[in-house]
């Protein structure tokens, strides 16, 4: 990726989990811990993939059918994912490169994701990916509604003028619809955590199978050119971004 190309985007947001990393095992843990000390029956791990996007708090509150009992399971949610959990977790291979190449040609990167910014930072700086991105949209530990296109609000005085060329890039249809809201276009990676079927309905700008094609479309002068050239349903790669 030259210097000297012309891209199509000038900024890119991009969603931490199910893009960046594989935070399965540090989520799954710690949502069941929380559950545990609730004396709630534990989720299996298929149940636990529906975890990876939404905000905490609602899937809490929608499975447990009391705001109050979310605000506990929250409570001990955090307490050991703040510990643990966010170290049980993997940079998804040809992130880093990927991100060192856009950085390089003067693109300008941001995190835009619905997790609370103490554990995103640390997360980030463990992995060694905080000085690539100008700035971190996160949601406050406070805030029980923290969503993705309030997320992505946030960065908008940032952008500027480069908001007309700005894209997200996210793993789940909140992605697609934090994006939309903003009228801004969103490319959806079918590796990560959404179900394949409901990122295909959503009608991103693009749909990428591999962190290989995700280059491509961030690198292509017209990312409709390379638009579904990924994996159908049932292929075996929805969660292998090097298939």
């Amino acid at each position: 990726m030259g210097m000297k190309r012309q891209h199509r985007f000038r900024a890119i947001l991009f969603d931490l989990d199910g893009t960046l990393t594989d935070p399965f095992t540090g989520i799954a843990r710690s949502v069941n811990y929380a559950l545990q000390r609730l004396g709630h029956p534990l989720l299996s791990d298929d149940e636990l993939r529906r975890w990876i996007g939404p905000p905490l708090h609602a899937s809490f509150e929608q499975l447990l059918d009391d705001p109050r009992l979310a605000d506990q399971a929250v409570a001990h949610y955090r307490q050991r994912y703040w510990e643990t959990g966010l170290y049980e977790n993997t940079v998804f291979p040809g992130i880093p490169e990927l991100l060192s190449d856009l950085k390089a040609a003067g693109i300008r990167l941001f995190v835009a994701t619905s997790k609370i910014r103490p554990p995103t930072e640390r997360i980030l700086a463990h992995f060694g990916l905080q000085p690539f991105f100008e700035a971190i949209a996160a949601v406050d530990p406070d805030d029980r509604d923290g969503n993705k296109a309030m997320v992505i609000g946030t960065l908008l005085p940032t952008l500027g003028a480069d908001r007309a060329w700005t894209v997200m890039v996210g793993d789940t249809i909140f992605d697609i619809h934090g994006a939309r809201a903003h009228r801004m276009p969103c490319i959806a990676v079918t590796y990560g955590y959404g179900e394949y079927r409901d990122l295909y309905l959503a009608a991103p700008l693009a749909l990428a199978s591999t962190v290989g094609t995700l280059r491509e479309l961030l690198s292509a002068d017209d990312p409709h050119s390379v638009r579904y050239r990924h994996s159908r349903p049932g292929t075996g790669s929805q969660h292998d971004p090097t298939a």
